[in-house]
């Protein structure tokens, strides 16, 4: 912070608040429509330090930019989405690139309206998910409880599925209920025996209160994130490509209409299961890329998406796809 200056008409003190300084400035160009030059006169400092000002008070909470549902979904991919798959809100970020960035701040902005007082809230895992809750401005809900869906695993990725809940229910002021177990076990007798554990039980107890959630699609490539990060071998893959499978959902593999194809490896596995993602008030699926469509079709068929966030390309690539 800039000391006592004699350049603009107001001055500050070096042990002024500083938090009342960028709600100041913030209070002035947001809404009394001032400019950042005019901002910087005011004050008496430099353009760049109002711009720095205002950075600030989005990190601090102070100032939330949020996006209006009813703008958005009037855009003509948005309508034909919601048309075509019966959602409640699509919310396509424009532009004519593949943008996970731009989907990932636009789920942030969007998600926490779409939170009551006393929700459990169901989170999976994933890069575009990962992004998300690091984007997410702090605001606190009362009484929220956030649920990993999906168990831990040696990953080599930083969006591990407790990172993602952590993440969200920290800028929330929320509750977490994290999985104390792999996503995976070495076989289906130690699965069987560590779900009979309490601590388990009681996990998966907070599963089965959850109302609304938060999840990435995944797809059948090499590349997927369930191969990678071990869930799955590429055997085990084309095992379940040969049943049907076209996605992955909270590290379980759907088919075409969006029905769990159930497979070798299922029954050594901790977490949700798809089935347990339909009729939530609020089921939000943030993803894009060309290799995703066929699993984001597939999910909003099975009926586990209220809420889809999305990019303009990949939009229009599932749509040029529907039926």
């Amino acid at each position: 912070m800039e000391g006592e200056s004699t350049r603009g008409r107001r001055r500050y003190r070096p042990d002024e608040q500083i938090e009342d300084i960028l709600l100041r400035a913030a209070w002035m160009y947001y809404y009394e429509n001032k400019n950042q030059s005019d901002i910087a006169q005011e004050f008496g400092v430099s353009r760049a330090t109002v711009v720095n000002y205002l950075q600030q008070a989005r990190e601090r909470g102070l100032v939330e930019i949020r996006l209006d549902p009813v703008a958005f979904n009037r855009q003509r991919l948005s309508v034909e989405l919601c048309r075509n798959f019966g959602l409640q809100e699509a919310v396509v970020i424009p532009g004519s690139e593949l943008d996970l960035g731009g989907v990932a701040l636009g789920a942030a902005k969007r998600f926490p309206d779409l939170l009551d007082e006393g929700d459990v809230v169901g989170v999976a895992w994933g890069m575009t998910i990962f992004s998300m809750s690091e984007k997410i401005t702090p605001r606190r809900i009362d009484n929220v409880t956030i649920v990993q869906m999906v168990g831990s695993m040696e990953s080599p990725y930083v969006f591990a599925a407790e990172s993602c809940s952590t993440n969200i229910a920290r800028r929330l002021g929320a509750r977490v209920a994290n999985f104390y177990a792999p996503a995976i076990l070495s076989s289906v007798e130690a699965a069987r025996i560590l779900k009979q554990e309490p601590v388990i039980r009681s996990q998966f107890a907070e599963l089965d209160r959850i109302n609304k959630a938060v999840f990435a699609v995944g797809s059948c490539e090499a590349s997927s994130h369930v191969v990678e990060s071990g869930i799955a071998s590429l055997d085990d893959l084309q095992d379940y490509i040969a049943r049907g499978a076209v996605g992955v959902v909270c590290g379980r593999f759907i088919d075409g209409r969006g029905n769990h194809v159930v497979g070798r490896l299922d029954e050594r596995m901790v977490g949700i299961t798809p089935d347990a993602l339909r009729g939530l008030t609020v089921g939000m699926l943030v993803s894009n890329g060309f290799d995703k469509v066929a699993g984001m079709r597939a999910a909003m068929l099975g009926g586990y998406v209220t809420h889809l966030v999305t990019d303009a390309p990949t939009a229009q690539a599932i749509l040029n796809d529907a039926i």
